[in-house]
């Protein structure tokens, strides 16, 4: 009856790690971070469209091997070795790019408060995050996993830049992205962000600034929040030790601060100013003739209010959205264009396989032709394993199901065969990769673009390096309108073909 089962990826982590843990020290600066993407869940209107890996728990030889030996010349912490918790740039073996943070060892004692931690830091996704997309915890090493960012940070662009200041209409849309970003975690009841500061904001791609979803994460051990100068830590936190959520408003206040000047200026001097009404002398020289005075003033008097030194008095998170929002003049401007970068384009790979050729050209009816040929021999590798008590009460119906399924999706009948696929999922103990395949193809041909690309990635899950998962994840994407992401899939494809080709011929 073909292979109706195979191993999970990685290993099983723990549920949601919303536990109540001691604050984090999350607080190294960490600089431009991960890259990645491969479908997974997301936010409907105002987010994680973007495709994201299945986040997991990777084995401490991948990451080893992702970087080298935790090599230093792929240290991308702007403070190097010296940063407390190190992130390195990293290359997995079907080519992904990633970002690997590295607590220091006393950070997280117990790796499963740690993997909780993670797990629940992982379900927040959001197109404004630079997500997670991993861990591990291994002996004595505690290891975050996210997407890379190619574009450097928000204090690389703001402080060190070397072609041009960051213009006047880019640093608004910081403002803005980075306001959605923590609302979008708000919603998501992940309330504390932990030293929001220019190092946690890095730039992907496309140029669009995202917020590091390390931030998000607690720590266990030492109760740190804060990595910087105590003249920008909010004032509760240096009367009490603990960060509440107005706290991150305060430190949302700082990087306006930032954005305004240019400059890395203590919250106390820049009031001043503010009270002083010298707003020209905060102000970034180099940005002379690019705004507004008006819309230069709202961001001041926003800045001002979020610096407030009573928590009750700063205002909440739809505030800044409201505030920030309409002083954008130029949103249909690319951010790369704005930012004056070269956009990463990706290559389209020069072998591609028939099913990889016809989901770049989105020939639906070749598509379909190939799956109906490929059968289930793929999945002829996996194990499957029925115990004789499954073998004589279910064996029969399951048969029937994956028949009747069979029969609907060759007679294009996309709907009934959705019907039976579905049933048939819920019959089997380890689902088929060729299954959620099949199903996912039947989703397209109905319309539901998002429910084909969640089962390429389960098809993912079931054998992660199956090219046809890739290419599938790549149609439903280009559907979805997402083409730099459904690029990244066939390129992805393209790669574990040439892998699984050369193993053949070795």
């Amino acid at each position: 009856m073909g292979c109706f089962q195979s191993k999970p990826a990685g290993k099983p982590l723990p549920p949601d790690a919303d536990a109540a843990l001691p604050p984090d020290d999350s607080a190294d600066p960490e600089a431009a971070n991960g890259a990645d993407g491969a479908g997974a869940d997301g936010d409907d209107k105002d987010g994680a469209k973007r495709a994201v890996p299945v986040f997991r728990e990777f084995g401490l030889a991948e990451l080893r091997a992702a970087t080298k030996g935790f090599s230093a010349d792929l240290i991308v912490s702007e403070s190097g070795e010296k940063a407390p918790n190190v992130v390195y740039r990293g290359r997995l073996d079907g080519g992904r790019l990633i970002a690997v943070k590295r607590f220091s060892r006393l950070s997280w004692p117990d790796p499963q408060q740690f993997l909780a931690e993670a797990a629940g830091v992982g379900k927040v996704r959001h197109k404004r995050l630079v997500n997670l997309i991993g861990c591990c915890a291994e002996g004595d090493e505690r290891l975050l996993v996210a997407e890379y960012m190619p574009n450097d940070t928000l204090s690389k662009h703001l402080f060190h830049w070397d072609k041009q200041p960051l213009p006047w209409e880019m640093r608004l849309r910081v403002a803005h992205y980075i306001a959605q970003a923590l609302d979008h975690c708000n919603a998501e009841n992940r309330k504390i962000y932990h030293d929001l500061n220019a190092y946690r904001v890095l730039f992907d791609e496309e140029g669009d600034p995202r917020l590091s979803s390390f931030g998000l994460m607690k720590n266990s051990r030492d109760g740190k929040s804060y990595s910087t100068n105590l003249a920008y830590t909010p004032p509760e936190f240096l009367r009490t030790g603990r960060v509440i959520a107005e706290s991150v408003i305060y430190s949302y206040g700082t990087v306006l601060l930032d954005l305004l000047s240019g400059k890395h200026i203590p919250p106390s001097h820049a009031l001043d100013l503010i009270r002083g009404k010298n707003i020209l002398l905060l102000m970034d020289s180099s940005l002379e003739g690019q705004y507004a005075n008006d819309d230069a003033s709202k961001l001041v008097d926003l800045a001002s209010k979020c610096l407030q030194f009573e928590a009750r008095d700063r205002p909440n998170i739809k505030y800044l959205l409201s505030s920030v929002g309409p002083l954008q003049k130029q949103k249909e401007v690319a951010s790369h264009v704005l930012m004056g970068i070269t956009k990463t384009a990706s290559v389209l790979p020069t072998i591609l396989s028939p099913l990889g050729k016809a989901c770049a050209g989105m020939d639906l009816t070749a598509v379909h032709d190939i799956l109906l040929k490929t059968g289930y021999k793929d999945d002829e590798g996996a194990e499957n394993e029925l115990s004789f008590q499954e073998w004589t009460q279910q064996v029969q119906e399951m048969l029937n199901t994956k028949k009747f399924g069979d029969i609907a999706f060759r007679d294009k009948d996309f709907k009934t065969a959705i019907d039976y696929y579905s049933k048939l999922v819920g019959m089997m103990s380890v689902p088929s990769a060729t299954v959620f395949a099949r199903r996912s193809f039947s989703y397209l041909m109905n319309g539901q673009s998002e429910l084909a690309l969640r089962d390429a990635m389960q098809a993912q899950v079931c054998m992660p390096e199956w090219p046809t998962a890739f290419y599938l994840q790549a149609l439903a994407l280009s559907k979805l309108g997402m083409e730099t992401d459904a690029q990244d899939m066939l390129n992805d494809g393209a790669t574990f073909e040439a892998k699984k080709q050369n193993s053949w011929r070795g």
